[in-house]
């Protein structure tokens, strides 16, 4: 029966379950700790009490004599993305699995809020996961000879990553829109920050070269709809028939741009994203894009920290490598053939000043 001999909202101790138990603290404390040090029928009469009272443990103060408080840090670059939705499910339910909690850190797109609150977590938690950091390759390393450290959608050659086969997914989006007739892709950059969107650019040259396909890029953009749209506006003023987007978000930024300009998609100008976030199966028209297996990598990343902290060794030389692939909606279709290959009929209708794009 519960402790009715105690004030209300006064929390139960360790001392409160021995006394019950009639053991000493510390065989209360190595049995929640360490259970296979206590007698199990002991171990058992303990659990009991401490369900009875209301005992539960705290992992801070747990932490004093395990060196383990049975936290870790999630950190990811921008909370308001839903990119890190999924994430965010994948890595919480392979922790629960581990019995660990996760603390979730928002870096709200910047290096120096990102490692403010790496350092000021780091105490508490067993171990960190990095996902999309916009810290540099040195601050990482930093933070990984003080805690176990796996970084996510980016590849560091003394750290243990896991990653998605980004120059697979653009190669397929090249491939698609050659397929339809389009000569000319453009690449929508995002932050510059960012490990991915290097790797999708530098992937695009490979793609356009093997395939004979022109290809410039334009930006760097926020990675929102937001950013989507101020992009929109400087496609209509170097047109194209082709986008290749750093994200979803931006897609469909795009998507919304060109249509307050009169400009169809797919009619005019066909739009392929990255992630395949829940918006793009929503979305007028949907949009084609390269889907990234986004629960699979919090999963596999945080379980891979987890044997880390167990003592398991991190690095295996090699970044884990995780499959896309292309799937296809609404937002692009067949070019338009037209007399004037290099500006499009709509842009000749419709001509909007914007600045130079940046070709790289």
């Amino acid at each position: 029966m519960p402790d009715h001999t105690r004030p209300p909202g006064q929390r139960v101790t360790i001392y409160d379950v021995a006394l019950e138990a009639d053991v000493s603290p510390s065989t209360v404390s190595r049995a929640f700790s360490r259970p296979s040090r206590v007698n199990s029928e002991t171990a058992e009469r303990i659990r009991q009490v401490a369900e009875r009272l209301g005992y539960r443990t705290n992992p801070l103060a747990r932490a004093l004599t395990t060196s383990r408080s049975q936290m870790i840090a999630l950190v990811i670059a921008d909370i308001t993305n839903p990119v890190y939705a999924e994430i965010v499910r994948g890595a919480q339910e392979a922790a629960t699995d581990g019995e660990y909690t996760t603390v979730l850190i928002d870096a709200q797109e910047s290096d120096r809020l990102e490692r403010a609150a790496v350092e000021r977590t780091m105490s508490t938690v067993d171990g960190i996961v990095l996902a999309s950091s916009r810290m540099s390759d040195s601050a990482i390393r930093m933070v990984a000879k003080q805690r176990p450290v796996v970084v996510l959608n980016r590849a560091l050659a003394d750290v243990p990553c896991v990653v998605t086969d980004n120059p697979r997914g653009v190669r397929r989006a090249a491939e698609h829109l050659g397929e339809l007739g389009h000569d000319h892709i453009t690449y929508v950059a995002g932050p510059q920050a960012s490990w991915p969107n290097g790797i999708r650019w530098r992937s695009l040259l490979e793609a356009g070269m093997e395939l004979e396909i022109k290809v410039r890029q334009i930006g760097p953009f926020s990675p929102t709809m937001a950013g989507g749209e101020r992009a929109a506006q400087e496609l209509c003023a170097r047109p194209a028939t082709a986008v290749l987007a750093f994200n979803d978000q931006m897609a469909i930024g795009i998507i919304r741009g060109l249509s307050r300009m009169g400009v169809n998609v797919p009619g005019d100008v066909s739009v392929v994203g990255f992630d395949n976030i829940l918006a793009a199966d929503i979305v007028t028209p949907g949009l084609t894009t390269v889907a990234a297996p986004l629960y699979a990598e919090g999963s596999a990343a945080t379980r891979h920290l987890l044997t880390m902290i167990g003592g398991a060794p991190g690095h295996t030389g090699r970044p884990m490598v995780l499959p896309v692939r292309l799937v296809v909606r609404d937002s692009t279709a067949a070019r338009n053939p037209s007399p004037g290959r290099a500006r499009p009929p709509w842009v000749r209708q419709r001509p909007v000043p914007g600045p130079a794009a940046h070709l790289l």
